[in-house]
């Protein structure tokens, strides 16, 4: 299974349609991309993974307690999603094991991106017009925002969950 990661392409994307279009364009690919892995692995269990990611990284994962409980599992996702940096490729495929509906999970795992996805676009757009001081600028600002959302969910996570669902995934 070949696992292309989600950044490149939307720096391409930034590249190739502008911010605008490049954005809808990564939010469309994300969306189709996710139904299609989170089907097949709902289809053929975590043995469609073990082709991609280490099995006992998978089976670490599959059985934490963080991503067993289904009323704090949606909360989590949107937070890993959503930090830019964060290892969101292997959550695309752990999602077809989890205890989530498969809608919750594709609007998640696909519009809790956006803040990630805008900046590439942004990046795309700009490095294509020979304008790399702002994209040197835009990946800063999106360094100093990911900083930023690390030290507020420290100190709002009192029980630590998304410090440790990032930690299974690493």
């Amino acid at each position: 299974l070949l696992i292309i990661p989600g950044e490149p392409l939307e720096i391409l994307a930034g590249m190739c349609y502008g911010t605008v279009g490049g954005s809808i364009f990564a939010l469309f690919s994300v969306a189709l991309s996710t139904t299609i892995i989170f089907g097949l692995v709902r289809k053929f269990g975590k043995r469609f993974i073990y082709h991609s990611f280490d099995q006992k990284k998978i089976d670490k994962i599959e059985k934490s307690k963080i991503f067993q409980n289904p009323k704090k599992i949606e909360f989590i996702l949107a937070i890993c999603f959503a930090i830019t940096g964060a290892p969101k490729d292997i959550l695309i495929y752990i999602g077809g094991l989890l205890p989530i509906k498969p809608i919750h999970f594709i609007l998640i795992s696909t519009f809790c991106r956006l803040p990630s996805i805008l900046s590439s676009t942004i990046v795309g757009k700009y490095f294509s017009e020979g304008n790399w001081k702002v994209s040197v600028i835009v990946y800063g600002i999106t360094c100093a925002i990911t900083i930023l959302t690390f030290v507020i969910i420290r100190m709002f996570d009192k029980e630590k969950l998304t410090e440790e669902a990032l930690d299974e995934l690493k």
